[in-house]
């Protein structure tokens, strides 16, 4: 990965961690990265390092940011 790469994949994380500061459900999501490209396997990927890095908790289809994940959102 190129560190343009890595820095538009942090600049994503950070949006999504902003979208989920209450709560956002996932296919709010993923219809919003759909229309900028994503695919639903890079959606499940991205969603599922985000969660495994607790910075988003998952309960069925919706996410919820947690305290590290808002700590990154604002860095």
């Amino acid at each position: 990965m190129t560190r343009d790469q890595a820095k538009a994949l942090q600049t994503v994380a950070k949006g999504i961690i902003e979208a989920c500061k209450t709560f956002a459900p996932g296919g709010v999501i993923y219809a919003a990265l759909m229309a900028q490209g994503c695919t639903l396997n890079q959606f499940n990927q991205i969603m599922g390092q985000l969660v495994s890095a607790g910075m988003l908790t998952q309960d069925g289809d919706c996410y919820t940011a947690t305290d590290k994940g808002n700590t990154f959102a604002s860095m």
